[in-house]
């Protein structure tokens, strides 16, 4: 494995060996296009948005409380803290990535409250460990305390990466809390771990930052304390906590999806650390058996609503689809480290799906609404939701300005706000392009002059990727540029005046650049059908539409004659339309007949009619349904 030695970089994930070395904020910036405008509402909206509702719901007065000895106004629930601690994060990434004094003026004033929170041994909590709560790491399997130190240190990484010579305290607040854990649950103290998985990956990159391997060593313990049953029984198993088998021996992602992405990203920060092809390898195995078998066509995971979870293989329906933002967020988070990790495409086509069609679902245009849960066919209209209340999790039918259970808000800020970390990495051959924004990178390896490239793009709306060179080597280096499995055998690469077919992996190209040099990519985005696996029985006999990276729906606010879309059947002899920027399919509608009785003993009774007229049926990118307004909606289509 390729030893990748990293100097301080804004990035979430710097794994000390591995594949691949990521770039960080201040080497890749996102200047315009699709991610650039979401960027912006986060900034300008979103984060504005989450400080009112952590403020109005009394989640960050919770640390008031503690410093004033008095917590019997304590609100929210036992993981509130960690709201705080993921809304700090994303704060640390947007100054990182603007400088944005404001920003910084907030940020400094809650680290201020959660500081005098603090006990002197390091312990930091408002829902345990003080007079009339229960006694510190009482509940373990409920009580998310190691869960909340977890959100704790990832800010303070943000905040160390982007700032590193800050006098605020966030990143000694996170030293005593770390030490506070590695004294309670090392060897010698408790023999337990969180119900909710995440101070694994927190840290390891919290040992990362701080050089010390401690932090690195407890981590490691935590993932190996997991699978042997300690968590005890509860109503959904086991395995909703995998706790029912040690990670080197299971095969498959399971149980609580978010819970299970989080400790898969842990493991994998434990196998690169410790140099562990076992652990890595068993990973891997997980991913791909849950990307094959058991994740929708979004990217999305989770198809359970009782338990947030994984269902079985080919267990995907689409109208009771859980597919939990969180989830998405976990989901990239798992990915990215495994594709550090190796340097294969597949992990990067899978964060692509992620974030376009689960990611940037969950935010209404506005910044200011989002969907907890994101299901991939709406029957009922359903009520808006209270905007002065909030929501239950998935029951709004529209986006909801907050829930009484709110981490999906902050998850997604703070991956919109470090989403540039994402991009590109480099090895020892040259530069690697994996996500596509329009944008500059600039990277200085240690034996050579900066390489600076400009990324021109109106994707994912259009497939041509422009990259240019913008610095002179006089040394041969490799540039690589992703293409998608979705782009089949369609794709090209023009350099040098030459283009060529390339096949979905990597494409690469390496020269002796100069200034002015330029590499052209082009994917084919037009509109396509997709075709379940047929061991998928909920959707089987349908066809979704994709467009590039982004799964297409069917909104009834786009369909005459109302709102029951289930009428509707897709005629596959003619591909999907597009034109003026708009994606179209036929379709016929059905007249149902109804019955007393809605069984036959033969296919004499059809259930319904199909009409003689052909409808032309508007489609629209996934991600932005309901933002008109409340309207029905489906990803997949039967045919006729």
């Amino acid at each position: 494995m390729t030893m990748v030695r990293s100097a301080p970089t804004a990035a979430p994930v710097l794994p000390t060996r591995g594949r691949l070395r990521p770039l960080g904020l201040e080497e890749v910036r996102v200047t315009g296009g699709f991610w650039a405008e979401r960027q912006s509402v986060n900034a300008a909206a979103s984060l504005e948005h989450i400080a009112h509702w952590l403020e109005r719901e009394g989640w960050i007065r919770n640390f008031d409380l503690v410093a004033e000895g008095d917590l019997a106004e304590r609100r929210g629930r036992e993981f509130s803290d960690s709201e705080i601690y993921k809304f700090l994060e994303a704060l640390a990434w947007e100054i990182g990535r603007t400088g944005d004094a404001g920003l910084e003026s907030r940020f400094r004033a809650i680290v201020d409250r959660v500081a005098r929170a603090q006990d002197a041994d390091g312990y930091l909590n408002t829902k345990f460990g003080h007079a009339g709560q229960e006694p510190r790491w009482s509940d373990l399997v409920w009580g998310h305390e190691l869960y909340c130190v977890g959100h704790l240190l990832q800010a303070a990484v943000a905040r160390a990466r982007t700032r590193p010579d800050a006098d605020d305290g966030l990143v000694a607040i996170a030293r005593r809390a770390a030490d506070n854990i590695c004294a309670a649950f090392g060897p010698d103290g408790i023999d337990g771990l969180c119900g909710h998985p995440c101070i694994e990956t927190a840290l390891v990159e919290f040992g990362r930052v701080t050089g010390d391997d401690r932090y690195l060593a407890q981590a490691a313990l935590f993932v190996e304390r997991r699978g042997h049953g300690r968590l005890g029984d509860v109503e959904w198993g086991r395995e909703y906590f995998q706790d029912e088998s040690p990670v080197r021996q299971a095969t498959v992602l399971r149980g609580h999806a978010v819970r299970a992405n989080y400790l898969a990203a842990g493991a994998v920060d434990v196998a690169a650390e410790t140099d562990d092809p076992v652990l890595m390898k068993a990973v891997r195995a997980q991913w791909r058996n849950a990307v094959a078998r058991r994740t929708y066509v979004t990217g999305g995971q989770g198809s359970r609503h009782q338990d947030e979870a994984f269902g079985a293989d080919w267990v995907l329906p689409p109208d009771r689809a859980y597919s939990e933002t969180c989830a998405g967020v976990g989901s990239v988070m798992l990915a990215w480290r495994l594709l550090l990790a190796s340097g294969d495409a597949g992990y990067a086509d899978l964060i692509e799906r992620t974030l376009y069609n689960v990611v940037s679902t969950s935010p209404a245009t506005d910044g200011r609404r989002f969907f907890y849960a994101n299901t991939l066919h709406r029957r009922v209209l359903g009520a808006s939701p209270d905007v002065e209340r909030p929501s239950i999790r998935a029951s709004a039918a529209q986006r909801a300005p907050w829930f009484e259970v709110s981490c999906c808000p902050t998850n997604v800020a703070r991956t919109l706000a470090s989403l540039a970390a994402y991009v590109a990495t480099t090895d020892d051959e040259g530069l690697q392009i994996h996500q596509y924004v329009t944008g500059t990178i600039a990277h200085g390896p240690a034996d050579g002059p900066e390489r600076r490239v400009t990324v021109t793009t109106a994707y994912p709306d259009a497939g041509e990727i422009r990259v240019r060179i913008d610095s002179d080597d006089d040394r041969p280096w490799t540039l690589s540029v992703r293409v998608p499995a979705w782009a089949g055998q369609g794709a090209t690469l023009t350099a040098g005046g030459e283009t060529r077919p390339v096949a979905p992996g990597y494409a690469t190209e390496r020269r002796t650049w100069r200034g002015g040099d330029e590499v052209v990519l082009n994917l084919p985005v037009a509109p396509r059908f997709t075709y379940p696996d047929g061991r998928i029985d909920a959707v089987r006999g349908c066809v979704a539409v994709e467009r590039g990276p982004l799964v297409l729906a069917v909104e009834s606010v786009d369909v005459p004659g109302g709102e029951d879309l289930d009428e509707l059947r897709v005629d596959t002899s003619q591909p999907p339309t597009l034109a003026d920027g708009r994606v179209t399919v036929r379709c016929r509608r059905l007249e149902p007949h109804d019955h007393d009785w809605p069984y036959n003993g033969s296919e004499a009774a059809p259930a319904a009619t199909a009409t003689a007229d052909l409808l032309e049926v508007p489609l629209i990118a996934y991600h932005d349904w309901a933002n008109r307004g409340p309207s029905t909606m489906r990803v997949w289509l039967p045919t006729i």
